[in-house]
């Protein structure tokens, strides 16, 4: 069971980095006002949303103990990020303040899940 929560983790960890990477790639482009969120931002939310969701799953069968707040909150976060994406994926240009949003939350959903014990 440990080899599958570590192969969860992984897919995880590539679902934030795509995110995360899309938003970085773009910075540049948030400050000429021309920033757009890329489809690699949409699919490494939904892939942090289905790993993160079995991993709770994996988790629970595993015994190991699960903070439902933290995990609630982390979901809330991504909820929010995805529904912005999702939305906006078509436009070629977002707000400034709309596009630092999904950062911020993203970059926030990371210290949670780091720092948050």
């Amino acid at each position: 069971m440990r080899v599958l929560i570590d192969v969860f983790v992984a897919l995880h960890i590539i679902g934030i980095a795509a995110l995360l990477g899309g938003f970085l790639t773009q910075m540049k482009a948030m400050g000429a006002g021309t920033a757009r969120f890329v489809p690699g931002m949409l699919h490494g939310a939904l892939t942090m949303l289905v790993t993160g969701i079995a991993l709770v799953g994996l988790d629970r069968a595993d015994d190991h103990p699960v903070n439902n707040i933290k995990i609630g909150i982390k979901l809330l976060i991504l909820v929010v990020i995805l529904a912005l994406i999702y939305v906006k994926r078509d436009e070629e240009k977002v707000e400034k303040g709309l596009f630092a949003a999904v950062g911020g939350l993203t970059t926030a959903n990371i210290f949670i899940a780091t720092l948050w014990t």
